[in-house]
């Protein structure tokens, strides 16, 4: 190992810009304030009727102005935005030259606008005929905006354009686990050699009623809705699902041997990612925690490091029954009896959920824990579950300098994924 290079001899990747937006607000220092202070962003869902649904209320992100709306605008713009605090924090300006790694959730279109198509489609000329109609009618009057809202790579094409990225960008899904996946890829390509730095983004603006219902149907959501600011509440005795939420962040990764040559400022280190499939089930994680177990190992595997290292865990801590006692009979089996002296916190109990977006948001707050000395809390932690022994940070932050974090990403479909960060390479 070199002063640049890790135990195995790869580059070693640092992180020197990262911008936010969440419900708490746009910009690191709003959102961190925010955090840090214990406040909630979750309230009355506004953007659609919420009559009759037993979720009323959610983490949206109202306060950025888009040009249509949709699920693609919102996600566009919320990754925009902390693209453009990313790189100006980073000292990059003009074109980035350098691979663009998205999260994006799988967006389609609304009902609504699935319904305006309809009303200016031709009449039905024989049974079966919908799609040929629909085409009919684009072809009469196009309509970008629909169409780009039925692209999946939508989003990175015009992030590529605005920002000057080189290669094909890449879009990927792999649900709650999106942005540390994105981040993983943005890890490997400058470890590789392929890159001396790369850009890794995560938006999710996709709140509609018909994702709502969708998660409902599933009895993923809390519906305690009254208040709303506390219905998220991990690893609590009375938790009863995740509340809904959108945002994005944006790190820009280099190689700490091209940051330091032109004087970046370095705000962490990535030390290593593991990623590990779960086929127990299309929306519950393995009750075992296995997947999530060798996750948790693969990652700090990859950074070189053993648990005894881990100063701070950032939970995935949904706030579900069901995926807080699995996380925690994984961190159990890691860490054994000294889990319950590791700090652990979960954001969403104060930006709920944000979903494709939520890995690399929690990967901007661990880093800014590391970088400020403050421990964000576990907020409404009044009625601790007895069989979850943790130290949550409860409800206040905790001034505690931590020099090492696990962040955990566990997603439907059984995408698992850990980071390790550091605020020093060796």
């Amino acid at each position: 190992m070199t002063a640049y290079k890790d135990h195995l001899g790869r580059p070693i990747v640092a992180v020197t810009g990262m911008g936010i937006i969440t419900s708490l607000g746009q910009g690191l220092q709003d959102n961190w304030n925010a955090l840090s202070s214990g406040t909630s962003g979750i309230h009355d869902i506004t953007r659609f009727p919420t009559d009759g649904l037993s979720t009323r209320i959610a983490g949206t992100v109202d306060f950025i102005d888009i040009p249509v709306p949709n699920a693609v605008e919102r996600s566009y713009a919320f990754a925009r935005e902390t693209t453009i605090e990313a790189l100006a924090q980073a000292g990059f300006s003009g074109d980035f030259d350098a691979p663009l790694f998205l999260a994006a959730p799988p967006i389609e279109p609304e009902w609504s606008a699935r319904f305006a198509l309809a009303d200016r489609s031709p009449p039905a000329d024989h049974q079966g005929d919908a799609y040929e109609r629909f085409l009919a009618a684009m072809r009469q009057r196009p309509d970008p905006a629909f169409h780009e809202a039925a692209l999946f790579g939508a989003i990175s094409e015009r992030l590529a354009d605005r920002f000057g990225t080189r290669g094909l960008p890449v879009t990927l899904s792999t649900a709650c686990a999106s942005g540390v996946t994105a981040i993983q890829l943005g890890i490997e390509a400058i470890r590789q050699g392929r890159t001396s730095r790369a850009l890794t983004v995560a938006t999710d603006g996709s709140l509609s009623a018909e994702a709502l219902i969708r998660f409902s149907l599933l009895s993923a959501l809390s519906t305690q809705n009254d208040p709303p600011t506390k219905a998220s509440k991990p690893f609590s005795k009375d938790r009863d699902g995740f509340v809904i939420a959108e945002g994005a962040a944006t790190l820009v990764l280099e190689s700490l041997e091209a940051a330091i040559a032109r004087g970046a400022k370095i705000l962490g280190i990535m030390k290593g990612a593991g990623d590990k499939a779960d086929s127990f089930h299309r929306t519950r994680s393995s009750p075992d925690g296995g997947p999530a177990i060798a996750t948790i190992r693969a990652a700090l595997a990859d950074a070189g490091m053993d648990e005894s290292d881990i100063g701070y865990i950032n939970a995935h801590g949904t706030s579900t029954p069901e995926n807080d006692k699995m996380e925690y009979g994984a961190m159990s089996a890691v860490f054994g009896e000294r889990l319950p002296t590791i700090p652990v916190s979960s954001n969403k109990s104060m930006i709920g959920h944000t979903l494709t977006a939520a890995g690399a948001v929690e990967a901007v707050f661990s880093l800014q824990t590391m970088l400020t000395g403050t421990l964000p809390p576990t907020i409404n932690y009044n009625n601790p579950d007895p069989s979850i022994i943790l130290d949550v940070v409860p409800n206040k932050k905790r001034e505690k300098q931590v020099n090492a974090v696990l962040s955990n990403s566990f997603g439907f479909g059984g995408q698992n994924a850990s980071l390790v960060m550091a605020l020093e390479p060796a």
